[in-house]
């Protein structure tokens, strides 16, 4: 399995092709089961394929590990410079997969009962300030269609919090001007309804007039935003376009696509929005995921008092 960033590659051996059949028949009954997004598959595929490679150096199958093993392997990957977030999401996987083998009868005992995750701090999301998110957005140039494109896509991005695969896969079909709403499909194959906002509308009413067609060609895509010649944009191509307009507006900190997702949430907070309402308008499947912005919001409150306050 190769390392990250510049971190030792554990050694692997090559994947029995028996081990890979297993591994896939384990995702398709997950993903049948949870609608789990594409991301997080293949996240379990890499890192159940990383296992069962390494296993395989040592002469152990997949279906056959034991504990000794997995913490052997953590160990391991503690050594090659893993961080615990992505230890804890193998740890998941792997609890998921043994709980199948369970269930078809292929093992009589979960090798993962016992085993302790890695404990993670609770990191806050950071959010550029209104300032900035105005800076960045000012910053495509409109004369062009790709930039106008651009342009359309922060705003919508700024004004609906959407996933970046959210947005990246929009389709035409999905946006509706004249009521002012998109119908977003999220995490699992749930549906929401995001109210898009008079500015983005604006900006998505003059890509749409001119700068779509000029990248559409003669496609017939689909999808809402595109690359030239009709190309889907992907979410690479979307990180791209945000690092360089950030550059453009001057903004110093390392601003990612998320971070404009972290954006609207935190400023419609700091002006009094509802935490359920953000909750839906997020598609947070759980309340207390959209709470960590209130404490987002709070250090804000906090920095703000330090500043101005004569006592701060």
């Amino acid at each position: 399995m190769a390392g990250r960033r510049g971190k030792p590659a554990l050694e692997t051996a090559p994947l029995p092709g028996g081990e890979a059949a297993l591994i896939e028949r384990f995702l398709d009954q997950y993903w049948a089961e949870s609608g789990a997004s594409g991301n997080t598959m293949a996240a379990y595929r890499r890192d159940l394929a990383g296992f069962a490679c390494w296993l395989a150096g040592r002469g152990r199958a997949l279906a056959r590990f034991d504990r000794a093993d997995l913490y052997d392997f953590l160990a391991d990957r503690l050594a090659a410079g893993y961080q615990p977030r992505s230890n804890a999401r193998l740890l998941s996987g792997l609890r998921r997969f043994c709980q199948w083998l369970l269930r078809t009868g292929a093992i009589g005992a979960d090798p993962t009962a016992l085993v302790e995750g890695p404990r993670l701090g609770r990191s806050l999301p950071k959010a550029p300030g209104e300032g900035e998110i105005e800076a960045l957005l000012a910053a495509p140039d409109t004369g062009t269609p790709e930039g106008l494109r651009d342009r359309a896509m922060l705003e919508l991005m700024y004004a609906t919090g959407l996933r970046v695969s959210e947005l990246v896969g929009l389709e035409l079909a999905q946006v509706n001007l004249r009521q002012g709403v998109l119908r977003v499909t999220g995490k699992g194959g749930k549906e929401r309804l995001v109210p898009i906002g008079d500015e983005a509308i604006h900006w998505l009413q003059r890509y749409a007039a001119g700068a779509r067609p000029a990248l559409a060609g003669r496609s017939g895509s689909q999808q809402l935003f595109l690359a030239s010649q009709g190309r889907a944009l992907t979410r690479q191509a979307f990180w791209a376009v945000v690092k360089r307009h950030a550059a453009v507006a001057g903004i110093r900190a390392d601003l990612s696509p998320h971070g404009l997702r972290h954006a609207f949430a935190t400023h419609l907070l700091n002006r009094g929005a509802d935490l359920r309402a953000l909750q839906l308008l997020l598609g947070h499947a759980s309340l207390s995921t959209t709470q960590i912005y209130t404490l987002v919001a709070r250090e804000g409150l906090k920095r703000l008092h330090q500043r101005h306050h004569p006592r701060g």
